[in-house]
């Protein structure tokens, strides 16, 4: 499958998108961990998106899409790909289409999550994240506590609220997102390919996709 997901921060992007590449080994891709990988393995385009990543600034859109073209590329999303979050705008998507016709890759169509705002802010204000970098194992205080409250269960150190997921810092991701990103859902309709679910339960969504694919 070749998909894009999209949905509010706490949406559930993250956790569909595992539960999909379980059932025909797509790849889950979000800007953040292309990024990260460039990065790493030190490509041309990832030294220069470091670049920005150091002094705090927003990488451009032409090198995201450069990256992106590459990860494209790679050979595991030759099975199908997931893309989780991206594009964030409407120029990101108009470029992406481009890049897509390009590499002559056509999507099956674009998923839009859409879930209450009381439910967001409950799940990302309960979430908790393991301080270690080199784990970032995530938690729920309500639904998925770790087994020793406030230490991680993997590795046993502390588990911490981001700063990003108190309930002020949520509100304006999501006045963020209102501006920025839900203008995609009209986007991707009139291009014919929105697949919009109402629904706060993974595997509904997860039901919802795989009947528009017939699988």
């Amino acid at each position: 499958m070749r998909l894009i997901l999209l949905g509010a921060p706490g949406a559930g992007k993250g956790t569909v998108a595992k539960l999909l590449t379980q059932l025909d080994g797509s790849v889950q891709i979000s800007t953040g961990d292309i990024l990260r990988s460039a990065v790493r393995e030190g490509s041309d385009l990832g030294k220069k998106a470091q670049g920005y990543m150091t002094r705090g600034e927003l990488v451009p859109d032409a090198l995201i899409m450069g990256i992106m073209g590459e990860r494209l590329m790679e050979n595991d999303c030759k099975s199908g790909f997931l893309l989780d979050g991206f594009p964030r705008t409407i120029p990101q998507a108009e470029e992406l289409k481009i890049l897509l016709e390009k590499l002559h890759i056509t999507l099956d169509f674009v998923v839009n999550l859409n879930v209450p705002k009381n439910i967001i802010l409950d799940r990302l204000t309960t979430r908790r994240t393991c301080s270690n970098p080199e784990c970032q194992a995530i938690y729920n205080i309500k639904s998925m506590p770790s087994k020793v409250e406030g230490i991680c269960d993997k590795c046993g150190s502390p588990t911490i609220q981001r700063d990003d997921e108190t309930e002020e810092a949520i509100t304006k991701r999501l006045d963020t997102f209102n501006e920025q990103t839900a203008p995609l859902v009209d986007f991707y309709n009139n291009e014919g390919l929105l697949l919009d679910i109402n629904a706060t339960s993974s595997d509904a969504v997860v039901s919802a996709i795989r009947e528009r694919l017939g699988s």
